[in-house]
């Protein structure tokens, strides 16, 4: 079979397995595709009927594909990903190392494919919550410029990774259930570890570590990457990003104010028009139970602000898709629709 040779490393992971299952279900055109473990866990992973054995990322090897998908750490990023692409492998990494560097591509195609570049092989994927609001609020963006953004974000516990997953998983099987007051203590064997507090029965506004001013890592990964991807420098965003007891699937609460009047129904004519973005009828609303596995961008309650300038938006995303590895399938898509991937 021809067509691009791949790799995925980290593709026992979370994401990283999201990403094997959807290069079969997408068909794309790979002849091959080795799979790597960035970590201890040697397990393997199932593409097009048969079980791959994830060996451990060797340079070697890995220099040899056409594309190498990094669904992994910062470290292994920046171990790998620079020193790829300098032997001519086109490298889409999905960790935040490389998002802010004037240097690299961060992409998201249905905003800003025309950034790929054949002169630059390494790209960033963006961040999972920063992505649904960046591809709702682009069609409304460019008809009228935004000039400030505010949203709450409710993040799925997925997005903090398996061990956090298993850490919800295992408070959510104490017995018992909560007092009167709500505030039943979780069993000594099932703290809180990955994450800074319990995450059962309870929701805080904590994702990332706090700088000087208090904001979060994730909170400022948000605006700054929205500035990046949208080419808005100017724009101003305040966020507070929340971690809820769900699986999967980030919800957005999200205020626009743009530069003159922004009527509610011109917004739901140009999303429900914009490319993956699916609009919910008026009166109907997406949540992560009825998005989560699929791969728009959901959006609803579409409604004005507290003036004729501001418009408000409820958008829904699942987070290890179109926030992980649905985008960097797309990107990978795209460069080969360029003709971009066997020529070195």
């Amino acid at each position: 079979m021809s067509g691009p040779r791949l790799a995925v490393v980290g593709a026992t992971g979370i994401v990283g397995r999201e990403l094997v299952a959807l290069l079969e279900k997408r068909r794309f055109p790979a002849s091959s595709l080795s799979v790597f473990s960035s970590g201890r866990t040697r397990t393997g992973v199932r593409f097009r009927g048969r079980r791959l054995r994830a060996a451990s990322a060797d340079m070697r090897r890995l220099a040899e594909c056409d594309l190498v998908f990094l669904a992994s750490s910062e470290t292994v990023a920046r171990r790998l990903g620079p020193a790829l692409a300098r032997r001519g492998v086109w490298v889409i990494d999905d960790s935040s190392e490389f998002r802010l560097d004037p240097e690299v591509p961060l992409v998201i195609p249905e905003i800003n494919a025309g950034a790929l570049s054949p002169r630059r092989r390494l790209i960033a994927g963006p961040n999972c919550t920063m992505t649904g609001l960046a591809v709702a609020a682009w069609p409304l963006h460019r008809r009228s410029a935004v000039r400030e953004i505010r949203i709450a974000s409710y993040q799925a516990v997925s997005g903090a990774g398996r061990s956090a997953l298993s850490e919800y998983f295992q408070q959510s099987e104490r017995r018992g259930g909560f007092a009167a007051d709500g505030r039943a203590p979780l069993p000594r064997r099932h703290p809180a570890r990955t994450l800074p507090r319990p995450i059962a029965g309870n929701v805080f506004p904590q994702v990332g570590g706090f700088d000087a001013q208090g904001h979060t890592g994730e909170e400022s990964k948000i605006a700054s990457e929205l500035r990046k991807i949208w080419g808005a420098p100017r724009l101003r965003v305040s966020a507070t990003a929340v971690r809820v007891p769900v699986v999967r699937g980030h919800s957005l609460a999200a205020w626009l104010r743009f530069a003159g009047p922004f009527p509610a129904a011109r917004a739901r004519r140009l999303l429900a028009a914009a490319p993956g973005v699916k609009l919910r009828r008026t009166g109907d609303y997406p949540s992560p139970a009825d998005c989560a596995g699929t791969w728009p961008v959901h959006v609803g309650r579409v409604r004005a602000g507290v003036d004729a300038r501001e418009l408000a938006l409820w958008i829904v995303s699942d987070n290890l898709l179109k926030g992980a590895a649905l985008n960097s399938v797309q990107i990978a898509e795209r460069l080969l629709s360029l003709g971009w991937l066997n020529q070195t």
